[in-house]
């Protein structure tokens, strides 16, 4: 059986409207040493994230705890906004919910998503079989995963896990068959 702990970021710093760079707050950094406390006695094997600030540095105490390096894939990032940003994102993360195809100009939708999201999973999941996997990621790549293994994950689901940062759901695997799941961790923060 593989074990994949995914773990959504911790608070970002939401004045850094550049995605990629955009860090955690210091209460965000805080945090974080709560995900190596979950996950450093859980035999890890082999850690991933996305490449941007928020969820590298999410685990980065983890890594350095366990003498392990962090390898990053560009397709477990979160969802291509189009440079959405303000008071009217809600109805747009709603919209997208509604219909998986939705974007605007130069965005995603989360058909998008999910496809890269999963095609990169079960790459890790090929290459690293039998192992127990930490992935950094992002609420709604993270979601369209979830929406892919239990559709029964919808919006309403989605709404809630919007304030768990960080947040950490074990996904077990035989195969890349999802066969289970348990969460880990999680620390509300109003999303703002």
């Amino acid at each position: 059986m593989t074990k994949v702990y995914f773990v959504r970021h911790a608070e970002p710093d939401r004045n850094i409207h550049n995605d990629r760079t955009r860090p955690l707050t210091d209460e965000g950094l805080r945090d974080s040493l709560e995900v190596t406390n979950v996950l450093k006695n859980k035999g890890i094997d082999f850690i991933m994230s996305s490449p941007y600030k928020r969820s590298i540095d999410t685990i980065s105490d983890l890594a350095k705890t366990l003498n392990m390096e962090i390898h990053t894939d560009e397709n477990f990032r979160e969802r291509n906004a189009g440079g959405w940003h303000g008071e009217r994102f809600f109805d747009y993360i709603q919209k997208q919910w509604a219909d998986f195809n939705y974007h605007i100009k130069d965005g995603e939708c989360l058909n998008e998503v999910r496809k890269r999201n999963i095609n990169a999973l079960k790459k890790v999941l090929l290459e690293h079989r039998n192992e127990n996997i930490v992935i950094a990621t992002h609420g709604t790549a993270l979601s369209t995963m979830l929406n892919y293994f239990y559709p029964q994950f919808n919006f309403e689901c989605f709404k809630k896990i919007m304030d768990f940062m960080p947040f950490i759901i074990r996904l077990d695997f035989d195969g890349d068959e999802c066969i289970g799941s348990q969460v880990e961790l999680v620390i509300r923060k109003e999303f703002r």
